[in-house]
């Protein structure tokens, strides 16, 4: 019984550890990502309705990776600037 236990506790270690050392794996890409959507929101130009419903996407893909970056969740920060950057190209073409 308590080699049980202390076998659990040891996996359970591990596990821990492990996924904290995860977490900072993203953690450049999703700061360079995000300055670089930033930069490109700042300076898109919109291009009709699509275009404008695009660029709304972007913007609220934009405030959910900043709070990703926040709380420390690096890889959904990193994909979801990425798709905002996306729909910043799109908003440009007017799609």
């Amino acid at each position: 019984m308590k080699n049980l236990l202390i076998s659990g506790l040891c996996i359970f270690s591990l596990v821990v550890l492990t996924s904290c050392a995860g977490k900072t794996q993203f953690r450049g890409a999703c700061s360079s990502e995000l300055s670089a959507a930033k930069e490109e929101a700042s300076i898109s130009k919109a291009k009709g309705f699509g275009g404008t419903i695009s660029y709304t996407k972007a913007a609220g893909l934009i405030t959910s990776a900043v709070t990703m970056q926040t709380v420390e969740n690096y890889d959904a920060c990193y994909n979801q600037a990425k798709k905002a950057r996306f729909y910043i190209r799109e908003s440009q073409k007017g799609q």
